[in-house]
């Protein structure tokens, strides 16, 4: 059984002040908790309406009911179990090989499959602008499908990184050069920007290498690609060449 108390926690959570206030974050289904398990993430409690999970103390599981856990879901029809595990600190920042910068995303889905694209293409450190959502938004994590635990993310001022770094750095924008006919290197920092608005003015000063993906269709009309799909194309580019 789940508690008053418990239930109050776990459904502040969806709220970020009470993530940063709890320095707790929480996952739900049977896939993401098990790769959170797996990793170095350190589980506070575990609540499931199933005998499962057979490998995680007594102690910090709780057979709850199908009633309990819409309680303390976020989803709209609730997995099986949910998870809340302690928000690390960040780590330090991997300054080599491809690095991903995301400045100003805000969309959770689309931080969720960048981050699963991360972990596909081998990106190992991912940089947020301070005001790009949250990593531990459970939608966010949700759409990782335990990706989350594979790729070093860092909120921080891009601003400032970018003007310091040495690495090439690379934006996309619509009157760049086409990725298809670029020399590509192996390390260098990538920007994209904003889904309504693109990268920053401010930022795409620092930008010495500017970047299209050129639209095919007849009539052309189409203003833009969906941010994570432009990733996808982007970073599969970047490791072919």
């Amino acid at each position: 059984m789940v508690s008053k108390n418990q239930i109050k926690l776990i459904s502040s959570l969806q709220q970020k002040k009470y993530r940063v206030a709890n320095q707790l974050f929480f996952a739900e289904g049977v896939k993401v908790i098990q790769e959170l398990l797996q990793s170095n993430f350190e589980l506070e409690h575990l609540y499931t309406i199933q005998n499962d999970f057979e490998e995680v103390e007594a102690s910090k599981r709780t057979l709850i009911s199908e009633a309990d856990l819409k309680k303390i879901s976020a989803l709209a029809t609730p997995n099986t179990c949910l998870a809340v595990f302690k928000i690390p600190a960040e780590k330090k920042i991997i300054e080599s090989g491809l690095i991903l910068a995301l400045d100003s995303v805000r969309d959770p889905g689309n931080l969720g499959t960048i981050l699963r694209l991360c972990d596909w293409f081998g990106i190992k450190q991912l940089l947020c602008s301070k005001d790009a959502v949250d990593i531990y938004n459970p939608k966010v994590v949700q759409a990782t499908m335990g990706s989350i635990a594979r790729v070093n993310v860092n909120y921080i001022d891009l601003n400032v990184f970018i003007s310091q770094s040495k690495l090439a750095v690379f934006g996309t924008f619509m009157d760049g050069e086409n990725i298809y006919k670029t020399d590509l290197p192996e390390e260098g920092i990538v920007i994209m920007g904003n889904e309504a608005n693109g990268i920053s003015q401010e930022l795409e000063k620092s930008i010495n290498n500017r970047l299209t993906i050129p639209r095919f269709g007849d009539i052309q009309k189409t203003e833009s690609l969906n941010v994570a799909t432009a990733t996808a194309i982007i970073l599969s580019e970047f490791r072919r060449g």
